[in-house]
């Protein structure tokens, strides 16, 4: 869901920004308050949603909870904030929220005049169209004429403008403010094709009545780089994103999981033959590389003891096993062909 209005307002609120939001760093600020507020969508599966107990999960809170390991050493210390794609940019830009992990794309406008820095890639995506299998299409190019659900305000809606100049379709969009609407929408039939970010269909087309008589057709219309943004100009936390992110992808090339983390810990002491350079400064046994951030030696090794690596969040929450039922794809490690890829803890 890829909001693209550009908040001149907005941006006049970051540039006067509080006082007290100047004073303090947001690492000193969250710190101070000892929870993480952490902005994410009001529910979409498998990214960010309450499950059947009222507990926050999905892949967008995954890193939540991996941040809040890393600055407060407790995955649990997380306020978790619902946004809508209207709400979530005023919301970081007043400081309602110390990050967005909601599924935003990252783009040169977003980039260059919300004032924000988007700092990592925790899901590589694009824009695909779902629709009834007994319509019979095959090709989102087969849909002439087709009346399509949309969210109003989004890059959705102008990539799906785009698409259908493209191909002379006349497609009729039929939109709506928020996602759910237009996903309940469809799934009455007042539309003959939803289209958002192919991620977002899987996890949609899981709450649909019935999910087996909807198919996701193949093309892929756009380039959509989901990933967390934060405010420009704290460097140090933008830092912080990055390489809570970069830790488990890390920990992921490495072998490293939740379960083995301490075995790996102990193999790998400083001073044992054979030990894995890169490890023991990921996990703080050599090096001392968390003062740099501004966190404590052991942040990664929280990070991957509470959370886990990246393959264990994307398989735990959008896996083959799961509902969404998603391939890596684009998100292996650059190791199996993906996109994934860290700079070396060094």
């Amino acid at each position: 869901m890829k909001h693209v209005k550009t908040l001149v307002a907005g941006i006049a609120l970051v540039a006067g920004m509080s006082t007290a939001a100047q004073a303090a760093s947001t690492l000193e600020s969250v710190k101070a308050a000892g929870k993480l507020k952490c902005g994410v969508n009001t529910g979409l599966a498998g990214f960010a949603a309450p499950n059947d107990q009222g507990v926050w999960a999905g892949l967008d809170v995954d890193l939540c909870k991996a941040i809040a390991a890393a600055v407060l050493g407790d995955s649990s210390k997380v306020e978790y904030k619902p946004t809508n794609a209207e709400q979530r940019f005023p919301a970081l830009q007043s400081g309602e929220v110390d990050l967005l992990s909601r599924n935003t794309t990252w783009t040169l406008s977003r980039d260059s005049q919300l004032g924000f820095d988007f700092r990592a890639v925790n899901y590589y995506d694009g824009q695909g169209f779902m629709v009834r299998k007994d319509l019979g299409v095959t090709s989102a190019k087969e849909l002439k004429g087709a009346t399509v659900c949309v969210q109003e305000g989004t890059t959705t809606e102008k990539n799906l403008g785009d698409f259908d100049k493209q191909n002379n379709l006349g497609t009729q969009p039929v939109k709506f403010k928020e996602s759910d609407q237009a996903r309940s929408a469809y799934d009455e039939g007042r539309c003959d094709a939803y289209t958002t970010d192919a991620s977002g269909l899987a996890a949609e087309r899981t709450g649909l009545k019935n999910p087996a008589d909807h198919v996701i057709l193949p093309e892929i219309i756009s380039k959509e780089p989901l990933g967390p943004a934060v405010r420009a100009g704290d460097s140090q936390w933008g830092d912080i994103i990055s390489w809570t992110h970069y830790a488990m992808l890390i920990a992921e090339e490495k072998g490293i999981t939740s379960a083995n983390v301490d075995e790996v810990k102990s193999k790998n002491a400083e001073g044992t033959p054979g030990a894995d350079a890169e490890v023991q400064r990921l996990l703080g046994i050599t090096d001392k590389l968390g003062p740099g951030l501004g966190l404590s030696n052991d942040w990664a090794y929280n990070v991957i003891k509470q959370v886990g690596n990246y393959g264990e969040s994307f398989e735990r929450n959008v896996g083959k096993n799961t509902p969404l039922g998603l391939e890596r794809g684009l998100n292996a490690l650059w190791t199996q062909g993906g996109l994934q890829y860290a700079p070396p803890a060094r």
